[in-house]
């Protein structure tokens, strides 16, 4: 195949000590190319868990770009395969991979992000975070909205087991599919290690924001609170960071510029894991006024260096973070008050922290990279979810 090239970081497989024979698993990794976001860092948490544990499967890494340098310490058997694409989209998954797994001789695949080949030579066990473009298609493109439903839904009528993030979730694929909610495999993301950092009173009087937007992320009024906010913090200022995917499209600076915010507010498409530790660690309040999620990653960031979270009150924010956020509706004037609180209130502050604290103990990514790797395990063996 034009522009295949194998990078090869381990050629032996380690001796196995589990369950049958090692098997081959192919991986679907395009999204840890790149500038990875939310599913290629719930695959680099897998990834490195295996690589922790003592794992004895052989790996093949099909990308379409260059890997990133922190695969080469990876200690299990582990190929990577490059198949060169400017995007790797529907026509790569579609055309390329099922060629890619079939010459790697892979006896089951991981799809870590929503579709999958619906040609595979081999099973497949594929991961859906979310439902968002049939909850909320109209924060898509049409295009996109319709490929999405089309082969996600496709996929998981065809997938060995179908893996999602939360019950939340589960219950959304359920209702949109019909798939029986028994057979729907439980892996929740795990929670980055504490950090710690500063009190509250050591940070600066910043509100951090971080996450791809879309429309169900209330950026809108996450600005207008904002401008509350500094009615009574002169210094508030709002740090954005994530690439913009509203449909239609919003314009945040502009946005920020009528409503009078000026250097208080920064937007910033991508940083690098470096920036953004440094991000965290100057914040004092932490805000994600989502509507719909599967999980909500960054939150449990922003918990685990110190700096709690106001959060929109639904059924995710319930059920993954409880009472260690501040859950708040809608409301310009009730999201102002929740972070003028968290700004000027220490006492409030660093309960929330310790709450925020114990929370990250109920994540953990060794969890989660055993359930995958014992779902892969049944899908080469052609058994079914227990």
């Amino acid at each position: 195949m034009p522009g295949l090239t194998h990078w090869n970081e381990r050629r032996t497989v380690a001796e196995h000590v589990g369950r049958g024979a090692p098997h081959h698993i192919g991986v679907d990794a395009r999204e840890i190319a790149g500038s990875p976001t939310g599913v290629g860092r719930y695959l680099a948490g897998v990834l490195q868990e295996w690589s922790r544990a003592e794992f004895p499967h052989r790996v093949s890494l099909f990308l379409h770009a260059d890997p990133p340098a922190w695969l080469q310490d990876l200690s299990f058997a582990c190929d990577v395969v490059i198949d060169r694409a400017e995007t790797a989209g529907t026509l790569w998954e579609q055309r390329r991979l099922p060629a890619m797994a079939a010459r790697a001789g892979v006896d089951v695949l991981l799809a870590p992000a929503y579709t999958a080949p619906l040609r595979l030579g081999c099973p497949f066990v594929l991961v859906i975070h979310d439902l968002s473009y049939f909850a909320q298609p109209r924060g898509f493109g049409w295009r996109e909205s319709l490929r999405r439903r089309i082969v996600t839904r496709a996929a998981a009528r065809r997938a060995a087991a179908v893996i999602t993030v939360s019950h939340f979730s589960a219950s959304e694929i359920h209702r949109h599919f019909g798939l029986p909610i028994e057979d729907i495999v439980l892996a929740p993301q795990g929670a980055p290690a504490w950090r710690g950092g500063l009190p509250s009173t050591g940070r600066e009087s910043l509100v951090l924001s971080v996450g791809t937007l879309f429309h169900r992320r209330h950026i809108p009024e996450l600005l207008q609170a904002l401008a509350l906010v500094r009615t009574r913090v002169p210094d508030a200022r709002l740090v954005l960071v994530g690439g913009n995917r509203t449909h239609p499209t919003f314009d945040p600076v502009a946005a920020a510029q009528a409503l009078g915010l000026g250097s208080a507010f920064t937007w910033r498409p991508y940083v690098s894991d470096e920036e953004l530790n440094g991000l965290y660690r100057s914040a004092r309040v932490f805000a994600f006024l989502s509507d719909y999620e599967g999980f909500a990653m960054t939150p449990m960031e922003a918990a685990a260096h110190g700096v709690p979270s106001v959060l929109l009150d639904t059924p995710v924010a319930r059920e993954i973070y409880g009472d260690a956020a501040l859950r708040v509706a809608l409301d310009v004037p009730a999201i102002a008050n929740s972070l003028t609180t968290l700004l000027t209130d220490a006492a409030a502050h660093a309960a929330l922290v310790d709450r925020g604290r114990d929370r990250l103990a109920a994540f953990t990514w060794s969890r989660t990279a055993s359930v995958l790797r014992a779902t892969l395990e049944r899908a080469a063996l052609g058994e079914s979810h227990p």
